[in-house]
């Protein structure tokens, strides 16, 4: 029967070759990781440069001809023209006092400047049954 002694150099010899099969796994995933993401970040690039050149050879002839002249598959020609990102101009800020943007969805970022606005009361003497009182909700 094995000593005390005995079971824990077993134990530590079996954890030692395991744990440098883990490290190794985990440095490689990481390394291929890092490649990939640098790859996808080419492609993206070539993908962008391809859909702005399809763009422009628009103006000359169509896709299928393209197709023809390079064997590219039509589809993918089009494919790459309809996942280009338009060319950016100026973004128009909205005006001040605008205080609801639904087009790029909630924020998550919360400033301690952020206070709802509120209504100002409606003028003494006029008669505003009918109209909906506008209540500021409380901003978490």
């Amino acid at each position: 029967m094995a000593t005390a002694e005995e079971i824990e150099r077993r134990v530590e010899q079996a954890d030692t070759a395991r744990s440098a099969k883990r490290s190794a796994a985990a440095q490689q995933v990481g390394a291929l990781a890092q490649r990939r993401a640098a790859i996808a970040e080419q492609l993206a690039d070539i993908e962008d440069q391809l859909g702005d050149v399809l763009a422009a050879a628009q103006e000359v002839m169509d896709m299928d001809e393209l197709a023809r002249f390079t064997d590219v598959p039509a589809a993918d020609l089009t494919r790459w023209l309809a996942a280009r990102k338009p060319a950016r101009g100026k973004r128009k800020r909205p005006a001040a006092g605008v205080a609801n943007d639904t087009s790029r969805g909630p924020s998550t970022a919360k400033t301690a400047t952020a206070r709802p606005t509120s209504t100002p009361p409606a003028p003494a003497g006029t008669d505003d049954a009918d109209v909906p009182v506008r209540v500021p909700a409380e901003v978490a």
